[in-house]
């Protein structure tokens, strides 16, 4: 199946079926979920826990707030932070949504944010604002500005509903994976 151009001039990626040898995962296309699924999801989600890796080789992961915007995921934390300071040695990650039954799991490079353009910071502080109340002030929550904000750009994205598990276990592979 070719890729299929995206309404905003995108490629949307092509989706194929995960490895999970021994778990019945079909072949054939047949339920595999669309690429527009993550977004929704990774939209929709309140709290998503993303998974680093310490220096000596240990998992770490932590529940975080964030936003998806042009079908990248940004996040923030503190460069003294457990997550901080695991970014900084190793930057590959995994986010994963709450749910165990409407499931969606990237994996990727977080890249700090750095100057982003006017645009790209508007819309990811009005996505902020539209999600997430801040506790302190019960006012819409704006991030102060780009700094400790990380966005990760899925290499590999997949997603499948536990309902009707292995039959909806999609992946997609992207940016060359």
């Amino acid at each position: 199946m070719p890729e299929q151009e995206h309404p905003r001039g995108r490629i949307e990626p092509d989706p194929s079926r995960p490895q999970a040898e021994g778990y019945g995962i079909s072949r054939s296309g047949e339920g595999m979920l669309p690429w527009s699924r993550v977004g929704e999801r990774m939209t929709a989600a309140r709290n998503y826990w993303v998974g680093t890796t310490r220096p000596d080789g240990r998992p770490h992961v932590a529940p975080v707030w964030g936003v998806w915007v042009d079908e990248t995921f940004y996040f923030g934390t503190g460069p003294r932070s457990r997550k901080g300071r695991n970014l900084a040695e190793n930057p590959n990650v995994v986010v994963h949504l709450e749910s165990g039954d409407d499931v969606v799991i990237l994996e990727g490079v977080a890249e700090a944010v750095a100057d982003p353009d006017q645009s790209l910071s508007e819309r990811i502080t009005d996505a902020y604002a539209a999600k997430y109340v801040d506790p302190e002030t019960g006012e819409p929550f704006r991030p102060e500005s780009a700094e400790g904000m990380f966005a990760v750009r899925p290499r590999v994205a997949f997603a499948w509903l536990e309902r009707n598990f292995p039959r909806s276990a999609t992946r997609w592979l992207l940016d060359g994976s």
